[in-house]
């Protein structure tokens, strides 16, 4: 079957995510001979305001939204039979343009141990720290030795101060008697209240994404080009080395465009970038994966690679909605597009200033228990606790934040009368169970997905978000804004019980005494977050950089094992997951992933260190 081709390039990148965009804007600044193509399923972000106005995060997970795609799990017991959703980016930029991998523009580091935890080579921290700081320009405080002050991407505190972050900052470091720090990613202090930095420019007050600033300022080189509404069906191989992928016109992004395929021809690399599930389904689609997987589905096996799709990964997140004082700030009148929402863009289009550049978190603690909050915890989690997190103090259990506003990025969103409220978000780093990616034939025989998340499948992963609930309950009862609970967005605790949820005309005193659960709140909290928790959009680990024989996909230099001139770059490749929100370790893999293309194609690195945009 012939397919037309159009064109030739020397690097095609199938998927034009976050990490895409990183790796394709350095080697176009770098050599900008080379002919560099990215298809991307999605849609074009170049200055939509929908992607660069960073208060508009929410609306990217509307449940019509089609800058993301809505990944459905198979439904799982230990989730109380639901089925869960995880959206992934779907428009150029990925996950940095909308709000899934960057989880709402929070910026957070991961512990430099974590990377050393991958026993990779290359890989180790102190290879990737000099590229973290490459990567950013840290707006909060320049001269910083492990922060950049000359990349593209700007790290600040946003477009104005909310208060009710530093209820939650004062609340902790006096009842929860935890320390204050300015930097909590300094990539190895955590247990520390602290504010919460943004991927915004502090003086646009845009976001601060990999499409606009790696690869839309170089619109002055035709050599670098984005086909955007092209989803990528195959990689086509001959005798095993990568010569090009077949792509047809994306249904959801282009729905009467012609549906007949093409041809993109590379002549020096082929680079998958499709993320945590684009990625092993495209491998499995060009017949590499396992075996069941291919013939379940009729496609010939190029390479047996049991690896793809399997080690998923992600974090899991639970948020609960807290009522707020009438004269608190929150994001809330700005989402529901009140009159407030023209005052605050006027402001924002002449200064970057105003709730229009924030994201409404501004706080948080990357948290360990200290010995009295372990032995409150439920002792399922004590093995996890001695084994994985007791000798390593820069690994935090949890990030709690506190957030002005119910978002309606939620999975049960609630439907609310117009009045302020505030929202605990809490989410575990480092759980335990793993899931899978496979593609499917459906019953019609159209290809589906055969994605588990795994979430809470281990017994331990639930003991730290049900701690999480009581903690962060403790610490809004005492914000000056707290004005109580709101039911539905609560655990269905028992009649009677001293843990109903209700409203309050102000907060409890400081040194008011704890709440006190019974073993039926306890079962109620563990049946809430069953019913509630969801991914943080940090998907991960499909496609692992681990020895072959060690259920890996690519090697150290992002190769994919049993054919040439195929590489995967994106969060996928992570073997472990990271205490961190992904958007961070995506922009890193980039950058390691452009010296990669860059020694392998004979670019020198200096060159390519020193490339700049213009």
């Amino acid at each position: 079957m012939s397919h037309p081709i159009l064109s030739e390039f020397d690097i095609v990148f199938a998927g034009g995510g976050a990490t895409a965009c990183v790796v394709a804007g350095r080697l176009a600044a770098c050599d900008p001979s080379l002919r560099i193509l990215i298809l991307e399923a999605g849609q074009h972000t170049l200055n939509k305001p929908i992607h660069v106005q960073p208060y508009q995060y929410p609306f990217n997970q509307a449940p019509t939204s089609t800058t993301v795609t809505f990944n459905i799990g198979n439904p799982s017991p230990r989730l109380n039979g639901r089925a869960p959703i995880v959206p992934s980016g779907r428009c150029v930029g990925g996950g940095s343009c909308d709000s899934d991998n960057e989880t709402v523009m929070a910026y957070t580091r991961a512990p430099a141990s974590d990377y050393d935890d991958w026993g990779v080579n290359g890989w180790e921290s102190e290879n990737l720290i000099p590229l973290m700081k490459k990567l950013e320009t840290y707006e909060v405080q320049p001269d910083h030795p492990t922060h950049g002050n000359n990349g593209p991407i700007k790290v600040s505190s946003g477009g104005c101060e909310i208060g009710v972050s530093d209820e939650f900052i004062q609340v902790g470091t006096t009842y929860h008697k935890r320390h204050y720090a300015d930097d909590t990613n300094d990539l190895e202090t955590c247990n520390t209240y602290s504010p919460w930095r943004k991927y915004i420019d502090g003086t646009t007050g845009r976001r601060s994404d990999a499409a606009h600033h790696y690869v839309y300022n170089q619109a002055h080189n035709p050599n670098l080009q984005v086909w955007d509404g092209k989803r990528v069906k195959r990689v086509i191989f001959e005798d095993k080395r990568a010569v090009g992928v077949e792509f047809t016109s994306d249904p959801v992004s282009c729905p009467d465009a012609d549906q007949s395929s093409s041809i993109a021809r590379a002549s020096k690399l082929v680079v998958i970038s499709g993320g945590a599930f684009g990625s092993p389904t495209i491998l499995e689609r060009s017949g590499i994966g396992a075996e069941a997987v291919l013939k379940r589905c009729g496609i010939q096996q190029l390479v047996n690679l049991p690896g793809v799709g399997e080690n998923y990964r992600d974090h899991n997140i639970v948020f609960v909605p807290y009522l707020a004082a009438d004269e608190a700030v929150t994001m809330d009148a700005l989402w529901r597009g009140e009159s407030i929402l023209q005052e605050s863009l006027a402001q924002w289009n002449s200064s970057g200033k105003s709730l229009i550049a924030q994201n409404g978190i501004d706080s948080t603690i990357k948290w360990r228990p200290d010995d009295e909050e372990l032995k409150a915890m439920d002792p399922v989690f004590q093995p996890r606790w001695k084994e994985f997190f007791q000798d390593r103090p820069d690994k935090a259990v949890a990030i709690f934040g506190a957030l002005a506003g119910y978002g309606p990025q939620l999975s049960r969103p609630l439907i609310l009368p117009p009045r302020n409220y505030m929202t605990a978000g809490y989410f575990t780093l480092y759980p335990v169970s793993v899931g899978s990616v496979h593609i499917n034939v459906t019953e019609n025989n159209k290809e589906g997905m055969d994605f588990t998340t795994g979430f809470l499948d281990d017994p331990s992963d639930i003991v730290p978000l049900d701690f999480g609930y009581k903690k962060t309950r403790e610490l809004f009862r005492r914000m000056a804004s707290y004005r109580g609970e709101i039911t539905a967005g609560h655990p269905d605790f028992p009649e009677g019980s001293a843990a109903a949820c209700r409203e309050a005309s102000g907060p409890v005193d400081m040194n008011a005494p704890d709440i006190v659960y019974t073993a039926e709140d306890d079962e109620a909290i563990s049946q809430f977050h069953r019913d509630v928790v969801q991914t943080a959009w940090h998907s991960l680990g499909t496609c692992a950089m681990k020895p072959e024989e060690d259920r890996g996909v690519v090697d150290a230099r992002l190769n994919v094992y049993g054919v040439s001139n195929l590489k995967v770059a994106d969060m996928s490749i992570s073997p472990l997951n990271v205490g961190t929100n992904t958007y961070s370790t995506a922009l890193l893999i980039g950058e390691r992933a452009a010296m990669i293309i860059a020694e392998d194609l004979g670019i020198d690195c200096m060159d390519l260190t020193r490339a700049q945009f213009k």
